[in-house]
Parts: structure tokens; C-alpha cells; sequence
């Protein structure tokens, strides 16, 4: 009887578990079967948000691409589903090539297609707005960035599946012999300094920059950042939203197709490629980056052409000569500015540091060099230019491997500190920014670049697998420098070798057009980059004037090759017949590198621009640019409204975002939040520390078993939550019972 009271309670206790856990697995394959079955669109994502259940829209996103020599044009096709049943009114928040002349949108909903029109961002917003609220379906495209978007859906019905889809025209640029086209998969987070009244002073001395100036161009807040899976709700986001398939065409052989990014499944001859990703499907949290080359040229290399009711559209192809001699290369003052703000915490950082080796042991005798990082405020290795020798260079390295990243990304102190101080004399100077670009504040950088730059060059390296690469090639662009990009994930040494070589000057400067006889009166890009090694550029304008059939044209290319004067003319022949479907992406890609031209005037302050006009003036351009060749622009959106009414009770819509994936490789600092040291524990919020000091051992043991739902900054998890819940509140109930009968046997 003795050995019988002792067995009871361990015996009761185990059973009780052992129910418990039964529960638990027989509900979550009940419940993940019933997911499984009502949804295949993109998985159902459930938590609770300040103590309220929430459901979220699912989205996938299927996009394919068009490319003719270095023309592309893609579709993307984005499929929502309201796997609750309350009806929604959704948000997406999504990326876009910065380059994108997006030009097309449509609704399907049900049995309806509906072509999106654009209008004015106003007067789309309030047709929008109207649909909504008489229970219409309907879809608004806004456009934020040049490289961030929000589609917006009224009206989600439960179960309703509802497709948009896009189309937009670019330009693959030609970048270290390659052509390179850019697909960003996931908008990272943002950083927005707020402005100070006065400058402040950090306690080693150092100072931040003056407070932000007012009377700027706004160019409207960023959109609030949507739920990131695995960070602010659970991680239950589909890993294969997206997919992707390119059709590559040229009229020369094509080659050296790769992407270090995505695995590629690729078919096709000489002449045309068919590309897919190896595995069908992919996370979006990460930019893909495809490259390609040509092995030769066409007739049509030179200069394309397209004529339409609009006018004649031309895209000339500018490429450098030759690199100078080792003799001819002039000295260069190097001021590298290092981002260690909380964002570059860990992958970055560390890709940052491989990237600065290699550039400092690449520094020539005669070079001077500085080294500035910058955060919430900035700091320098040494007070002046240094001269790179061998002892300068490895002290340079010693204070770059003591760098640690935190704190926010105050990009314009860093640009007001690395031009605070005149250049060595008879150098070129050449401002290199590493940074993932994760800020709100563009227009401000932008400006404070056209303000200072002077002589200076700047090279943007973007450090991350999804930066801001709107904001890094526009202040390429601004400095007359160059944008390019580090992937943390991949095989940073290899990568920061090859850009490491990067750091030289331009081989051709001060490149000017003339266009002889065409009567050309918009000619893009307005202030003409310089050319380096391995890169192109071309340059678009239109002509309003007749041309006649067979008629020859010569246009000139000039420019300064280290300080020496150079010229090329390309011969240009008018076809007999005018093809007005050859090359019709070339009017969308005029238009939006003219917009784009606009938008660099506003981003400058008025002193330092180079055409005159007020901001009103510029921003009834690009408005008018955006309406007549149906472009998405800062002040144009895309509206498609369903004629049907689907919800009669559209007051009791809900509101809800499409969650994000988090950026690959990029820390809990970018997102607001902190990553705890190895081995240290996440605190509890402040409610629950205070129940846990009044825990009992017994129950403070039971607690550890789920405290890292508690702790995790969120409270949820996919659909089987209910159920879970249901068999932990059957399995505690059990241990309980068991507990307070072994308590009585003994009494």
C-alpha cells in the first residue's frame, strides 16, 4: 500500500502530460489541415495584437521579364487572399526597380477585370476612398520612393481571391562590363531623424551636426512599416511567395548569365535564354540581381529609335575609352565614411570591415586618406588627411577594426563632416559612403550633396541584401561617382576585392552631346555622369521634328580623357519604315528618366540649382509627364474600381497590412529593436517580471516551458493557436488536479 501512495501522483501527473500532449497534436493536425485545405494562396498568418486575435492578408507574387539586348520590360502579377472571415481592407507595402516606368495596372475580382487609370495622387485617393465606402472592390498604387510602392485593397472579401497586376519599362545599365538588372524583393526598414532645436555634444567630445533646416521640399511621410515575420508577429509567412522567369533576347551571343543571388535554371541557345529560379520559388528577402554580357555589338548598339504620335525617341549608348597609364593617374584624397548605426549590426558591419581592408592596402603612395564613421554622431581616425603609407595605412585599419555599430543613421552629419575641411591640394577627392541607405530623409541628403560636392566624386556602396538603392545611386549620380552594392550573405572577401578596384578616378569627364542637325529639345539625363571602367550610360531625348525616311545624322559624344580632350561621332540612319512597335518601351523610359530629372531639381536647394523655376513649377512637370504617358509618378496613382458592390457592411471592414519577411542578414537594430548578447537573456516586459517574482518554484518552472512566447515582443502564431491553447489549459487543469490529490493523500 505504501509503494501504491507513492506511485499515484508521479503516475497521475505523466498521465495528465501524456493527454495533454495528445490533445495538442490531434488539434494542431486538425487545424493545419483545415488551413491547408481553405488556403494555398500564402499560408494563413494569425496572432494576437494587444490581446486581440488578428488574421493577416496573404499574398503571392509571380514576376516575368522581357529583355531585348539592355530593354526590358516585366509584369508582376500579385495575388491576395482574406483568409479570415472579416472582411479587409488590405495594404502591401513592396519595392520596384528604381528605375521602373510603371505604366499599367489591373484589378481581377471575381468575374471582373478593371484597367486601372491614372490620375492625380488626390483625386485617385478620394475614388478610392468613395469605392471603399460603398463596399465597392477597389486597388490604389501609390508611389513613396521611385523604389518603394503601396497597393491598397477595399473590400477584401473572406475567401476572395483578388489579382493585380503591374507592368513596368527600364533600362538594364551596363556596371563592370556586365549588364545588371535589379529586382528588390522586400522594402528594408527605415530610419527618420528628428530634428533638433540646437547641436548637442556626445560625452568623448565629438559633435553632432546642426539641427535639420526648415522651408525644404517635402515629398510626404513614408508609409508605416508593416509586420515582419519572426519579429513582430510569429514567423509563419509563406518561404515561397515569389517567383520568377525572364526571357533574355539579343541579336549578338549571349553570355556569362549568372546571379549570385538566387540559383538559376537556364535553357535556351546562343541568342535567347529562358531563366527560372532553380527552385521554383523563393523568400522575398533579398534584392535578385541578374548579370549578363554581350560578346559583341549590333548596328543598333550604338543608338536606338522609336517614333510614335508623341514624337521620335532616341537612347544613345555612351561607353569610355580606354584606361589611362599608371603615369597619367592623379593623386587622389580618399574620405571613406563608415555607417555604424544599429542597422549594421553584425553581417554588415563585418562586410564593411572586409571592404575597408582591401581599399586601404589598395591606396597608392601618393593618395591621402581619412576614415569618418557616423551613427547618431560622427568621429574620425584623424583630424586632417593622412598620407597612405605603410604605417598610416595600418593605423587606419587598426581604428576601422574597433568600429561598432548603434544608434540611428544620420546621414547628413556624416556628408556636413566629410566636407568640413578643404581637399589636399592638388588631389581629387573622392567620397566613399558605406551604408544600407535604411532612412526616410533622402531629399535631405540629397540636397546637402549638390550643396558641398564641389569638384568631389562620390562612390556609394551600398552594404546589405536589400538597401535603399534609390537612395545610393542618386548620390552617386549627385557626385558624379557611382553606386555599387555589397551583399553580406554571399562571399564578401571575393566581392570586396573586385570593388575595392573600384576606387579610381573616371576615364571620361565633362561629357557633352551635340545632337547636330536633330532638333532635339529634351535630352535626359540633364547633368550627364561621369564614365567609368566597364560601365555605359545612355542618354534619351526627343525630337517633336519630322525625319525624313533614309535621311543620315551624325551626333558627337565629347569629353576629357585625364585632362585631354575627346571625341566620337555615331552616324545615325532614318529606317525607310518607321516601326512604331520596335522599341516601344523607349518613350516610358524617356519620360521617366525626364521625371527623374525633376524630381533631382527639388531635391536641390534653390541657390545651387542650375535651372531656375519654383518647386510648384517642377511638380506640375512631372504631374503632367505622369498623366500624359500613364506613369506612376510622386503625384500620379494608378485607381481600378469594381462596378459591383461586394460588401453591403463596409463600415465594419478591418484594416490590415501584408506582413513582411525580414531583410536577410539584417539585425533586430534596423527594426527598433535589440539583439541580445550570446548566452544573454531577453528581459520580460515590465507586467511580466512583476508575475514572475511572485511565482512559486513550481509554477515559475511550468513557466519557463512557454516563456519564449511571452519574451518574443509579439503574442501568436499560425492557425492552430486555438487549438493549442485549448490542450496547454487542458494539460495545466490535469497537472493541477493531480498535484492538489497528491497534496491531500499526503495531509
Amino acid at each position: 500500500m505504501y509503494e501504491r501512495r507513492r506511485l499515484t501522483p508521479l503516475c497521475t501527473l505523466l498521465l495528465a502530460f501524456l493527454i495533454g500532449l495528445l490533445a495538442m497534436m490531434d488539434a494542431h493536425a486538425f487545424f493545419n489541415s483545415k488551413v491547408r485545405a481553405e488556403d494555398e494562396i500564402g499560408g494563413s498568418v494569425r496572432a494576437l495584437i494587444h490581446g486581440k486575435s488578428a488574421y493577416f492578408p496573404t499574398l503571392k507574387s509571380d514576376i516575368s521579364a522581357q529583355i531585348e539586348g539592355d530593354l526590358a520590360t516585366v509584369t508582376v502579377v500579385q495575388t491576395f487572399l482574406n483568409p479570415s472571415d472579416q472582411v479587409l481592407n488590405a495594404t502591401y507595402l513592396f519595392p520596384l526597380n528604381k528605375d521602373a516606368a510603371v505604366s499599367f495596372m489591373m484589378m481581377e475580382t471575381g468575374d471582373e477585370r478593371i484597367t486601372a487609370v491614372i490620375k492625380k495622387k488626390s483625386v485617385a485617393r478620394a475614388t478610392y476612398e468613395k469605392a471603399k465606402s460603398e463596399g465597392k472592390a477597389a486597388a490604389l498604387l501609390s508611389q513613396h520612393r521611385p523604389n518603394m510602392f503601396t497597393q491598397e485593397l477595399a473590400n477584401l472579401m473572406p475567401g476572395q481571391l483578388v489579382v493585380i497586376t503591374l507592368k513596368y519599362s527600364m533600362a538594364v545599365p551596363r556596371i563592370d562590363g556586365a549588364y545588371e538588372l535589379v529586382m528588390p524583393m522586400v522594402v528594408g526598414p527605415r530610419f527618420v531623424p528628428q530634428p533638433k532645436p540646437v547641436p548637442q555634444t556626445v560625452s568623448n567630445g565629438e559633435t553632432q551636426g546642426p539641427a535639420q533646416k526648415s522651408g525644404q521640399w517635402s515629398f510626404g511621410k513614408l508609409p508605416a512599416y508593416p509586420m515582419v515575420g519572426g519579429l513582430t508577429i510569429p514567423d509563419t509567412i509563406e518561404k515561397d511567395r515569389v517567383s520568377l522567369h525572364i526571357d533574355l533576347k539579343s541579336a549578338v551571343t549571349l553570355k556569362g548569365i549568372k546571379s549570385a543571388t538566387h540559383k538559376l535554371a537556364i535553357t535556351g541557345g546562343d541568342h535567347q535564354k529562358s531563366i527560372d529560379l532553380a527552385a521554383g520559388r523563393t523568400i522575398d528577402n533579398k534584392d535578385f540581381v541578374l548579370r549578363y554580357e554581350l560578346s559583341g555589338r549590333s548596328v543598333e548598339a550604338g543608338l536606338l529609335s522609336h517614333h510614335d504620335e508623341r514624337g521620335h525617341f532616341f537612347s544613345l549608348l555612351v561607353e569610355p575609352p580606354n584606361a589611362p597609364l599608371e603615369k597619367d593617374i592623379t593623386p587622389r584624397e580618399m574620405v571613406f565614411v563608415l555607417d555604424t548605426s544599429g542597422s549594421m549590426t553584425g553581417l554588415p558591419m563585418d562586410a564593411s570591415k572586409t571592404f575597408m581592408r582591401h581599399a586601404i592596402a589598395s591606396l597608392r603612395s601618393k593618395d591621402y586618406f581619412r576614415i569618418i564613421r557616423f551613427s547618431d554622431n560622427t568621429g574620425e581616425f584623424a583630424a586632417r588627411p593622412v598620407q597612405a603609407t605603410t604605417l598610416n595605412k595600418m593605423a587606419g585599419l587598426r581604428y576601422v577594426n574597433s568600429l561598432s555599430a548603434g544608434g540611428g543613421t544620420q546621414i547628413p552629419k556624416a556628408i556636413e563632416h566629410a566636407f568640413s575641411i578643404a581637399a589636399e591640394p592638388r588631389t581629387l577627392r573622392i567620397v566613399t559612403f558605406l551604408t544600407d541607405g535604411y532612412i526616410g530623409n533622402e531629399a535631405r541628403v540629397l540636397q546637402l550633396i549638390n550643396e558641398k560636392i564641389g569638384d568631389a566624386r562620390i562612390y556609394a556602396f551600398g552594404v546589405g541584401s536589400s538597401v535603399n538603392r534609390y537612395l545610393l545611386s542618386e548620390m552617386g549620380l549627385a557626385g558624379r561617382g557611382f553606386a555599387r552594392f555589397i551583399d553580406p550573405t554571399e562571399d564578401v572577401n571575393k566581392v570586396a576585392i573586385e570593388l575595392a578596384r573600384r576606387l579610381e578616378a573616371p576615364l571620361l569627364t565633362d561629357i557633352k552631346i551635340n545632337w547636330g542637325d536633330l532638333k532635339v529639345t529634351d535630352a535626359t539625363p540633364q547633368i550627364i555622369p561621369d564614365l567609368f571602367k566597364g560601365d555605359s550610360l545612355r542618354i534619351m531625348a526627343r525630337s517633336m521634328d519630322e525625319l525624313k525616311p533614309g535621311s543620315t545624322h551624325t551626333i558627337t559624344i565629347s569629353g576629357y580623357v585625364s585632362g585631354r580632350k575627346a571625341d566620337m561621332p555615331v552616324s545615325f540612319t532614318v529606317p525607310q519604315k518607321l516601326d512604331s512597335d520596335r522599341f516601344n518601351a523607349l518613350p516610358l523610359v524617356w519620360a521617366r528618366s525626364t521625371i527623374a530629372d525633376q524630381m533631382r531639381v527639388l531635391n536641390t536647394s534653390r541657390s545651387y540649382r542650375r535651372k531656375a523655376g519654383r518647386n510648384a513649377q517642377f511638380k506640375q512637370a512631372v504631374t503632367k509627364l505622369g498623366l500624359d504617358f500613364s506613369l506612376m509618378t510622386q503625384w500620379t496613382s494608378f485607381v481600378a474600381v469594381s462596378e459591383k458592390i461586394v460588401n453591403e457592411a463596409p463600415k465594419d471592414s478591418v484594416d490590415a497590412n501584408v506582413p513582411l519577411n525580414r531583410v536577410k542578414g539584417v539585425a533586430n537594430e534596423a527594426y527598433g529593436q535589440k539583439t541580445p548578447a550570446s548566452g544573454q537573456q531577453v528581459p520580460l516586459p515590465n507586467r511580466l517580471q512583476k508575475a514572475q517574482m511572485r511565482q512559486t518554484p513550481r509554477v515559475a518552472m511550468l513557466n519557463s516551458l512557454v516563456q519564449g512566447v511571452a519574451t518574443s515582443g509579439f503574442s501568436g502564431s499560425s492557425a492552430p493557436e486555438p487549438a493549442t491553447n485549448t490542450a496547454m489549459l487542458l494539460l495545466l487543469m490535469m497537472m493541477g488536479a493531480g498535484w492538489m490529490w497528491s497534496n491531500r493523500r499526503k495531509a
